[in-house]
């Protein structure tokens, strides 16, 4: 590995110059993170999952800059112009575009004015310009004008022609003059517009964009969002979009540094191929690089808010061991119903008609439902969150409140669910289930377990972010696919219940060994030991290695296996359980977290001849052996009633869950038929840097209602008292 991107590397994250080597050598070696972070924590210095994909993703840039470097510095020396300082300068660049920028003088041309211009024999004549003469330059490009019978693509005609072509030559050095490009960049980064008009031709019938008919912002200070929110309104061909600066400014950089002599004859011929060049050569691209780092910022940070939405809605705490009812709402189509048990497994399906056609069939559904509820003791009613959401929501409560039914309800969000329903896999899982049918499956199972209900989805389809279908799809799949990683290890899996969707997310698995492991658990019967999984086919050692401590038995004929403990350290578990006379069936109870309290981790470290994070580890498990992070998340709101905006009055105190975090705030789901908005200036007195810095996805939050528009059926929502 070449130590000098080690370095940067190691001096951009603020982490150990040996840590970084450690990572990357056990990522060479095979190593996935998870395990990395969970059972390497000694070589590693408990380095998180967040580092050591930080320690990856700048190793991966700093080493294909280095590459392109090498490549560059390679094809100069090949055309035999490499000097000492070019070098130097190329070898000290800290951004690709910076490289760009170096080696552009010496690319091969593509036909170009300049091109053609060198071609006819004037190159000396724009050389002999640069050197701002006091002699005629009418007389000196006489001197360039060529015989009638040259061939015509290399024949100077006209004085006129000559100084024309000696014009494009100097235009286009001045455009390859790296310093030059990346200081009028800086001056367009820093004193720059973003400005954007409505087209005549542009249709946007609800005024979607409105705010971006007439705009202008700072490129310095332009939002994340709102840059994304104009490449989308300019990809719908809505408005028009240029960056914009005052145009003498960088006139007069260049003159600066190009001009030596103003008094030459020379000089207002110069003078206008600086113009050519920044208009026709410099600015088109610059702008262009400059739009794409404002999208690049913006898709880095609708990732990284998607991302943080999507790891918290999958570690929502699971409502498991209920029977739940499903609903998928409809108008027109109806109501789809599912009653899943206490496992998840469907017990009955229907459809109701509560809205749109009459008394009658609203009472049927009524009856239906009652029954439903009522033969299946369903405990809780899981309603999707789509459309007639709200009029399903109210539907319910009535029905609970006139009957007496002992059951509550909640909403659920139902992101992604039609995409499922549609799936293979959900084909394979509910064969003869409507694909409405399986929709109410999947949110009632949602809520028993979001986690092994979501992962079943593209993560692209779970709505929690903003502007994710505008940004790069392969940089989105690889940090949602991260994300999702992340969070199912950190759960950990039951290997006799988890779905093949779930275990290809398990570190160390792949499609066919979770399908292997599906096959043989469908085909032997459940598995009593992770040992059994060594005879799985497809299994490898290296995949059992990084598998096996994400993957819990319970009830097995091994303790140990329902626990995180990874089997390489059941010596060092057996050992410590001799000492301390501990069992299997103490894992969990409160006296082992008495016993083990007193101990000095230190000696017994030291004695075993073990590392403290290991140590840790398996003392934790011991006392926690089923230990799950969703726990710390709050649990849903269960509601019996229903909320309405006639009900509101400003300042109301509510308590709402989060839907979604956005750049400029929160969507609230406080029961009404919208989520109310909850802006970032209303979340606190003080200055809030990001929305997510207070609230996040699942969070249950009381806030205060700010305003009510009952024409548009809106409510902003504060989180200031009074």
């Amino acid at each position: 590995m070449n130590e000098q991107v080690l370095k940067e590397v190691s001096q951009n994250l603020k982490i150990s110059l040996k840590q970084v080597n450690t990572v990357l050598d056990l990522l060479d070696e095979g190593n996935t993170i998870p395990f990395i972070a969970r059972y390497r924590k000694e070589a590693t210095g408990g380095l998180d999952e967040e580092q050591i994909n930080s320690i990856y993703k700048e190793w991966e840039y700093a080493n294909n800059l280095f590459t392109r470097k090498e490549d560059v510095i390679r094809l100069i020396d090949e055309r035999g112009m490499l000097t000492p300082e070019l070098k130097a300068e190329i070898l000290k660049a800290e951004k690709l575009v910076d490289v760009e920028d170096l080696y552009r003088p010496f690319k091969e041309k593509r036909k170009t004015k300049a091109t053609e211009a060198i071609a006819k024999g004037l190159q000396p004549f724009a050389d002999w310009m640069l050197t701002f003469p006091e002699t005629s330059v009418l007389e000196e490009a006489k001197k360039y004008l060529t015989p009638t019978e040259e061939e015509e693509a290399k024949r100077v005609n006209t004085v006129e022609e000559a100084i024309e072509g000696a014009k494009f030559i100097i235009a286009e050095a001045v455009s390859d003059e790296a310093e030059y490009r990346k200081d009028l960049r800086q001056m367009l980064k820093d004193n720059g517009e973003i400005v954007s008009t409505k087209r005549k031709d542009a249709i946007d019938e609800r005024e979607v964009y409105k705010i971006y008919y007439e705009y202008s912002e700072p490129v310095s200070k332009i939002k994340p969002h709102r840059t994304l929110a104009i490449n989308r309104a300019e990809k719908e061909k809505v408005i028009s979009v240029k960056v914009d600066i005052d145009r003498d400014m960088m006139i007069n950089y260049l003159e600066r540094k190009v001009i030596t002599n103003q008094k030459s004859t020379a000089t207002p011929y110069i003078k206008q191929a600086i113009d050519d060049s920044l208009k026709r050569l410099i600015f088109p691209s610059i702008e262009r690089e400059i739009r794409a780092e404002l999208t690049e910022v913006g898709e880095e940070q609708a990732i990284e808010i998607f991302s943080l939405n999507l790891h918290n809605l999958l570690l929502q705490p699971p409502l498991q061991g209920r029977v739940i009812l499903g609903v998928d709402p409809a108008f027109r189509t109806g109501c789809k119903l599912a009653v899943v048990d206490k496992q998840g497994k469907v017990l009955e399906v229907d459809t109701i008609y509560p809205h749109l056609f009459g008394e009658t069939r609203r009472n049927e559904a009524a009856r239906r439902v009652f029954q439903l509820v009522s033969k299946y003791k369903v405990e809780l009613i899981a309603i999707g969150n789509g459309t007639a959401s709200r009029e399903t929501e109210e539907f319910i409560a009535e029905v609970i409140k006139n009957t007496n039914l002992k059951a509550q309800y909640v909403i659920v969000n139902e992101a992604g669910a039609s995409v499922y329903s549609a799936s293979d896999l959900a084909r394979e899982e509910f064969p003869d289930l409507e694909v409405e049918q399986r929709s109410a499956a999947s949110i009632a199972r949602r809520l028993q377990d979001p986690l092994s209900e979501l992962v079943k989805i593209d993560p692209k389809s779970i709505g929690v972010g903003q502007y994710q279908h505008d940004v790069t799809p392969r940089k989105l799949n690889d940090q949602l696919n991260f994300v999702v990683t992340q969070a199912v290890n950190s759960v950990g899996v039951d290997v006799n219940t988890a779905s093949k969707a779930l275990l290809v997310y398990v570190s160390g698995l792949t499609k066919r060994t979770a399908d292997s492991i599906v096959k043989k658990r469908n085909k032997q019967g459940r598995y009593n030991s992770r040992e059994e999984l060594l005879d799985v086919p497809y299994l490898g050692a290296k995949s059992y290695e990084q598998s096996v401590g994400f993957l819990r038995i319970r009830d097995g004929e091994e303790a140990l296996d329902m626990t995180s403990i990874h089997p390489e350290s059941y010596e060092i578990a057996k050992e410590i359980m001799k000492r301390f006379n501990i069992t299997g069936d103490m894992f969990g109870k409160p006296e082992i977290e008495l016993l083990l309290h007193n101990i000095n981790r230190n000696e017994l470290a030291s004695d075993l001849n073990v590392d403290r994070y290991t140590l840790d580890d398996i003392l934790d498990a011991f006392v926690a052996p089923l230990r799950d992070p969703r726990d710390e998340f709050p649990q849903p709101i269960l509601k019996s009633g229903v909320l309405t905006l006639e009900d509101l009055v400003e300042g109301m105190e509510l308590q709402g869950t989060v839907r979604n975090v956005v750049d400029f705030g929160a969507f609230i789901d406080v029961g009404l038929h919208e989520d109310g908005l909850l802006h970032i200036s209303k979340m606190s007195k003080s200055y809030v840097k990001h929305p997510s810095d207070v609230v996040n996805v699942g969070d249950i939050v009381k806030v205060y209602v700010l305003n009510i528009d009952t024409k548009r059926g809106k409510v902003g929502l504060t989180m200031i008292k009074n």
